[in-house]
């Protein structure tokens, strides 16, 4: 964009704000003056800093995802078995705290799948990054294929597992749905 250059430090401040407002109001609706007016700056501030409103949700995407691997890359990374892992992924995120996030999550990578060239960075990191984790845990003599069809069962149950507690409510189940599943991939004592 012409102009002054783009303070990389405020982008991301102004980022961090945009994703948050999202997470409370909202995928759908997001447009320059509710969310300018709520972060109290111009639309002009936001067109600088973003440049066009599907660049601003490209951003929104990526922050998200960083925020969510974040959140759970340290608990997978000090893991030492995939069901350690697992299980410490899912506490951190089926919390309810979170849930307003991966409400979130589901609206902006239904949204990428509608549109997967405009969001491709997403949807090619969104599976890859839990990927890499949970390969990790299950240690290095783990058979790659195996450890891949492992990670991949992994991820896309407690994806399941999560949609369906934020859909139904139904905590109870839905937990132990997600400790069956568990327990499935612990490991027999040698």
């Amino acid at each position: 964009m012409a102009g002054r250059p783009v303070d990389h430090r405020r982008r991301l401040e102004l980022l961090d704000a945009v994703v948050d407002y999202a997470v409370e109001n909202g995928f759908s609706e997001l447009s320059w003056r509710p969310v300018a007016a709520a972060l109290d700056v111009s639309t002009n501030t936001l067109v600088h800093h973003f440049g066009s409103k599907e660049h601003l949700l490209v951003a929104i995407l990526g922050r998200l995802r960083e925020r969510i691997l974040a959140a759970t890359a340290e608990l997978l990374g000090a893991q030492h078995d995939l069901a350690a892992a697992a299980r410490a992924a899912w506490e951190q995120t089926s919390q309810p705290a979170r849930a307003a996030e991966f409400r979130l999550f589901f609206a902006v990578y239904g949204r990428a799948l509608q549109a997967p060239e405009q969001f491709a960075d997403f949807l090619d990191r969104v599976v890859a990054d839990w990927m890499a984790a949970l390969r990790a845990a299950q240690g290095p003599d783990v058979d790659p294929a195996v450890a891949d069809r492992e990670a991949t069962l992994v991820i896309a149950t407690l994806r399941g597992l999560l949609l369906d507690l934020l859909t139904t409510g139904d905590r109870a189940r839905v937990e132990g749905a997600a400790d069956r599943f568990l327990a499935t991939l612990a490991r027999p004592e040698d």
